[in-house]
């Protein structure tokens, strides 16, 4: 029987250990708000359907000035404190970071731990992480041939409410080589039919255990119960602070009964307009340069009409004709600006969009759930 082509074999799906997650968990929380990004070790097993990632460990990234004079680094840490955020979003690519990567391989490999890179995870809050620095980061680990990489998103402020949200990325091939001729002008977006949805590709991620560790989890020691069981507890609060109901780490959250609305809502809204007024930015921007170059190129064609003209008199007074190419040297047309940023930003409006839909679904949900109860005359 053959082996399956590993190097043809697309990725169906990721799989990374618990404890890679608890590590990536600490790192996200320690670091929050300044993003947090680190290296996956793991391995991708081939079979006849697709490569399985597996991420096995991973370790952090230590903070990076970016690749530039050291003149100009000194310039922008002296500019302004934020620009930590944007060292440590941009650590994975840094040459620093990957000689540090590389170091870090060597000694795993000889501790016999799995020392391939199969990508690199990021932390961000409500969802933000679709910029430059995102696509740049994914851009050098992807850019291999028949590569095996991903990204993964772990999100500080939507798990904060107990709601994990940890998910996997990929460039898509089509953006990948837009990307690589570096050409997102309209002409080449128009010939390449990219579109904001086709920038990255989410893989179906799971989490995995050992079956020792899974049936440990299940035989935790429970306290003995300190009252009867069949006492009706007096208020919520005495079901919150349930010694019982609290110390078992597989009972359900009973935070998911809150009535209120999702406190996430308002903010994600408020990102959600900053977005939109950005998109609109942008879409100015490109009005602007199509309005410039209109006028550029009726001064042209009226000044090549009377260069034409003047050719015309000139000839029938059989004097020398002037150049009619003379108007690149006298014109110069505004530069067209890329249209990657405004395709950024729309998939940033789609990830935003995604979350309140999701927030909205669950809080209609329970309002749903009580409405019986909450209507005058539907007591018996």
């Amino acid at each position: 029987m053959a082996e399956p082509n590993t190097a043809s074999a697309p990725l169906k799906e990721v799989q990374i250990e618990a404890l890679v997650v608890m590590r990536i968990i600490k790192h996200s929380t320690s670091a929050f708000p300044t993003p947090a990004t680190g290296c996956l070790l793991g391995m991708d097993v081939a079979d006849n359907i697709g490569t399985q990632l597996q991420v096995t460990n991973c370790f952090p990234f230590p903070a990076a000035a970016p690749d530039q004079p050291p003149a100009q680094q000194e310039q922008q840490y002296y500019q302004q404190p934020t620009d930590a955020a944007t060292l440590a979003a941009g650590a994975p690519r840094a040459k620093s970071n990957v000689a540090y990567q590389s170091e870090m391989i060597k000694y795993l490999r000889e501790v016999n731990v799995d020392a391939q890179s199969v990508g690199w995870y990021i932390s961000t809050s409500m969802g933000n992480f679709v910029n430059q620095n995102f696509i740049e980061n994914q851009f050098f680990y992807q850019k291999v041939t028949d590569e095996k990489t991903v990204a993964l998103v772990f999100d500080v402020g939507r798990s904060s409410a107990g709601s994990f949200s940890l998910k996997a990325y990929r460039l898509s091939p089509s953006f990948m080589a837009s990307y690589r001729e570096g050409k997102f002008n309209t002409e080449a977006i128009q010939k390449s039919n990219l579109r904001y949805q086709d920038i990255l590709v989410e893989l179906p991620l799971q989490i995995h255990n050992s079956h020792l560790l899974t049936s440990f989890l299940h035989q935790l020691p429970q306290p003995p119960p300190t009252k009867n069981a069949l006492d009706f507890p007096s208020s919520i609060a005495d079901l919150t602070h349930d010694p019982n109901i609290s110390s078992n780490p597989l009972a359900p959250n009973l935070d998911h009964l809150d009535l209120s609305i999702d406190p996430f809502m308002e903010k994600t809204c408020d990102l959600l307009l900053d977005s939109i007024e950005a998109h609109q930015t942008e879409q100015n921007n490109a009005q602007y340069y199509q309005r410039s170059l209109a006028r550029e190129q009726t001064k042209i064609q009226a000044w090549q009409a009377k260069r034409k003209q003047e050719n015309q008199l000139r000839g029938q007074q059989k004097q020398p004709l002037l150049d009619e190419n003379e108007w690149t040297k006298l014109f110069k047309l505004p530069q067209e600006p890329s249209r990657l940023e405004s395709m950024l930003v729309g998939r940033q409006v789609e990830q935003y969009a995604r979350q309140v839909d999701g927030f909205s679904a669950v809080v209609s949900g329970k309002m749903f759930g009580v409405r019986g109860t909450m209507l005058p005359g539907d007591i018996a």
